[in-house]
């Protein structure tokens, strides 16, 4: 089985694990804001060392490719290209929606419903896309604003609706249906794991002359206000 670094920066969690097939043999993560940069390479160097290897020692790099935060998917692109690059290590890229809506389905088993990762996009507003309980997706990722109306169609026909991420706690109080539940998953390099797994046997690998995160749109930019 492949022994792969998985890399998942696409939100406030900066998380770091080395696996060797479904076996995690270290993992470091911290969901402190704005410590990215300072600590993504701190942890890879950690986790490599308790698993007593080296970066020539791993078959591939995985990176969760977004959507979430323009800054920090940047940050997990760059290292993890950087690595690749110098040591000629297969790119794998992995839906960071994807990756919560399985991690969601296996701790639930909850096998009627449908699976709805959340990434936070600021105010009411989510990166959300819906999956089955196969992982297979059902519809595209948007941006979302929740509002009391939004998953009604489902609603209505007493569909359970599964959510996660960072962006479902705070549609808890909008989304009151009987058939809203909620998850406590979150974004974990841990999440990576299995599709990675399946990318590497596929040999589904990124060219990285041409791989950019998947921002979803573009970063919001403002101009600051002139100071009299």
């Amino acid at each position: 089985m492949p022994i792969i670094l998985n890399i998942e920066t696409s939100t406030d969690v900066c998380s770091i694990c080395v696996s060797n097939g479904l076996e995690v043999l270290a993992i470091r993560e911290t969901d402190e804001s704005y410590v990215h940069a300072s600590k993504v390479t701190v942890f890879i160097q950690e986790c490599l060392s308790e698993a007593n290897l080296t970066l020539i020692d791993i078959d591939a790099v995985a990176l969760s490719k977004g959507p979430g935060s323009y800054t920090a998917l940047r940050i997990g692109a760059s290292t993890a290209k950087g690595i690749c690059y110098a040591l000629d290590k297969p790119l794998i890229a992995i839906d960071t929606l994807q990756s919560l809506a399985l991690a969601s389905r296996d701790k639930e088993q909850n096998e009627g419903a449908i699976y709805c990762p959340m990434i936070d996009a600021r105010r009411m507003e989510v990166y959300t896309a819906l999956f089955d309980a196969s992982n297979a997706l059902i519809q595209q990722t948007n941006a979302l604003i929740v509002d009391k109306s939004a998953f009604g169609q489902y609603f209505s026909k007493k569909q359970d609706i599964i959510f996660s991420g960072n962006g479902a706690d705070k549609c808890k109080t909008v989304l009151q249906s009987s058939n809203a539940h909620f998850s406590s998953v979150l974004c974990s390099a841990t999440n990576l794991i299995p599709l990675a797994i399946m990318a590497y046997e596929k040999t589904d690998f990124e060219d990285m002359a041409y791989f950019s995160p998947d921002y979803h749109k573009p970063p919001n930019i403002t101009t600051p206000k002139k100071v009299l």
